[in-house]
């Protein structure tokens, strides 16, 4: 059994600072969780842990892709899975820090991407299921003999649920339906969930942002744009394509930094509801004082114990 220590919750609630806390006391190193923090250049609209912020604690899936390359949760699996082999033999804890609840849900499950669960809470399958509305089923099924031939030779065109739902993992993972992810790595999780007053993480999530722009994040977005905009995987992330629209003369600059703080805050509502619902959290609010880190490093070691 791989003990796991996971540091979770919505985005600007607290989790680089204590993992550092927890890494130091319990000897251990930390991987990110991610989805953006793999990409090299994007630092500030990523809230990427600074050199200086880590403290000497080794850090692992930073900073491991360029922005042309797509990511995938079956690459993070396995990337994951390596460094927690690493740490492990090096005689320290794996801490895993991040928000991509599906990440750490395909890691410590071994989430079949094939059955019936839901790949995220993105708009995926209502934008396919619009298309085929538009162009019929058999376009569809067109276009997931492109993708994913062996997943098409066994789904007939007229089984349009199932269509949908090997498109929806490709479009939504990388993955094919037809090679799922098989993780037999027998994790240990013990998920450390940071929470606050809505109103007060939300003002914490509109400072965040203002202090990005003062960093550069404008020009971090048009480095990003210049580099294939909307077209790369990168591009997704919460704080890049919002600003797009200003770079087209869509939208002035204030209403841009507005969008990318409006959704800052509807992502850190669904980040909430994810590990309220999909995992067995332990949840802790250190900025009310609710909680204590000494409280969390106590609970680690009991867990560790046992």
């Amino acid at each position: 059994m791989h003990k796991v220590l996971a540091i979770v919750g919505p985005t600007a609630v607290g989790k680089t600072q204590l993992s550092i806390e927890l890494a130091k006391q319990l000897n251990g190193e930390i991987i990110s969780g991610d989805s953006m923090q793999v990409y090299r250049g994007l630092d500030i609209g990523t809230a990427k842990i600074k050199p200086e912020e880590m403290q000497g604690i080794p850090h692992h899936l930073i900073d491991i892709c360029d922005v042309n390359e797509r990511y995938t949760v079956a690459r993070f699996v396995e990337d994951a899975i390596e460094a927690i082999k690493e740490i492990e033999a090096a005689g320290k804890l794996p801490i895993i820090v991040g928000g991509t609840g599906f990440y750490l849900q395909a890691l410590e499950q071994g989430l079949n991407l094939g059955g019936n669960q839901d790949v995220s809470e993105s708009p995926v399958r209502q934008e396919l299921l619009a298309k085929a509305t538009e162009m019929g089923y058999q376009a569809m099924h067109d276009w997931l003999l492109k993708v994913d031939p062996k997943a098409a030779e066994k789904i007939p065109a007229t089984n349009q649920r199932r269509v949908i739902r090997a498109l929806e993992v490709y479009l939504q993972t990388g993955e094919r339906f037809s090679e799922q992810i098989n993780n037999e790595s027998n994790l240990d999780f013990k998920y450390v969930t940071l929470t606050a007053d809505r109103e007060l993480l939300y003002d914490r999530i509109n400072r965040r942002v203002d202090i990005m722009v003062e960093e550069g994040l404008f020009k971090e977005a048009r480095w990003l744009y210049d580099q294939g905009g909307r077209s790369l995987s990168a591009s997704q992330g919460i704080g890049y394509h919002e600003l797009f629209d200003y770079f087209d003369n869509q939208t002035s600059k204030e209403n841009a930094i507005a969008k990318v703080k409006q959704d800052s805050r509807h992502y850190a509502k669904r980040q909430l509801t994810w590990f309220r619902h999909k995992v067995k959290s332990n949840w802790y609010n250190l900025i009310q004082h609710e909680n204590t880190v000494d409280e969390i490093i106590e609970d680690a070691r009991e867990w560790l114990k046992n």
